[in-house]
């Protein structure tokens, strides 16, 4: 791959079976990398206070924290660290909204060996990936402006991670164990965002999300 040897990783997922199937993978096409991993945002914190790294790869629904808060704190502590999002998340709805909070690039779960190579490729020498997919979205985004007129832009990270586990058919309470939030925080946020995009019920929040996914 061309890459320095020693590249330290840090992989932060709150699923230690997708963090063993991800250290794996980087091992087989980086033998000598040497990773670490977390399963929240407070460990991965603490963590880079007291180590650098090259590249952070991590999910976006972790406990303790948001993704725009470990980015921006990121930026802060360490900022040459290089950040990869890998969620299992639809690439083309999520995938420009965390490069424009600042994310250096964005890694579907569902992604292939050759693609998490060329994605770790391209973030470890220019710190920046960006899929296919994501280029056509940003072409056509350039030529209609699609994405400013898109209520889903209007949503808060917090309230975006919440919709998407609504939309998932996940009960409050479930919801509110997995982000290590109140029941009625969580009752909070779902009717905030409810009242944003406009909508009464989890069908019509199913329905533009998709919609906006087109």
């Amino acid at each position: 791959m061309g890459l320095k040897a020693n590249i330290r990783i840090v992989v932060a997922d709150d699923h230690g079976i997708v963090r063993m199937g991800l250290i794996q993978t980087i091992k087989r096409l980086i033998p000598d990398a040497v990773i670490s991993e977390v399963e929240d945002y407070k460990s991965l914190y603490k963590l880079i206070q007291k180590e650098e790294f090259d590249l952070a790869i991590m999910d976006v629904n972790m406990p303790n924290g948001t993704v725009q808060e470990a980015i921006d704190y990121i930026k802060i502590h360490q900022p040459e660290l290089k950040t990869l999002i890998f969620s299992s998340q639809d690439e083309e709805l999520y995938g420009m909204r965390y490069l424009k909070m600042g994310a250096g690039g964005y890694l579907s779960k569902l992604s292939s060996s050759e693609v998490i190579e060329t994605a770790l490729t391209a973030m470890l020498n220019k710190g920046r990936y960006v899929s296919d997919n994501i280029k056509e979205a940003i072409f056509l985004e350039s030529l209609t402006g699609a994405a400013k007129n898109s209520p889903i832009e209007t949503l808060s990270d917090r309230e975006l991670q919440i919709a998407s586990k609504l939309a998932e058919g996940l009960p409050l309470k479930e919801i509110s164990n997995q982000l290590n939030l109140h029941s009625s925080t969580i009752s909070t946020y779902k009717n905030r965002l409810f009242e944003k995009l406009k909508i009464r019920s989890i069908p019509e929040l199913v329905e533009i999300l998709r919609l906006y996914n087109q």
